[in-house]
């Protein structure tokens, strides 16, 4: 089955592949009455959905005690940038299992990145 859109959507090349579990900092554009400026909103990747209008990923952070779930769409040109902050390492593709929980116990160990090792290491 194929989905053709009446808009032709073009991808955003400031926004990293990014899975569950990530936290990543992401600029948006905010117009308020005639002035625009840059809001950063930082937290965990807890839901990466695609799909054929280009797919969404939604951001949890919890501010002053409260949880804040943000969605992004991938192709949004309100986006400025998506800065990756550290790589979680889990075992699910949706992380909604983060709502319940609550500080030491809300947190995602990072996954461990090994470097390439040069000749001279060798």
């Amino acid at each position: 089955m194929s989905v053709s859109l009446p808009i032709e959507v073009k991808p955003n090349p400031n926004i990293p592949a990014l899975t569950a579990g990530d936290m990543v900092k992401v600029r948006v554009k905010v117009v308020e009455a005639e002035k625009e400026r840059t809001q950063v909103f930082q937290g965990v990747v807890i839901r990466v959905r695609h799909s054929a209008d280009g797919g969404s990923f939604t951001v949890r952070r919890v501010a002053y005690g409260v949880g804040v779930e943000r969605t992004f769409l991938f192709n949004s040109p309100l986006i400025e940038k998506v800065e990756m902050v550290r790589h979680g390492k889990v075992r699910r593709a949706k992380l909604y299992y983060l709502r319940r929980l609550s500080a030491k116990a809300a947190r995602i160990k990072e996954k461990r990145v090994e470097k390439e090792k040069t000749p001279e290491q060798e």
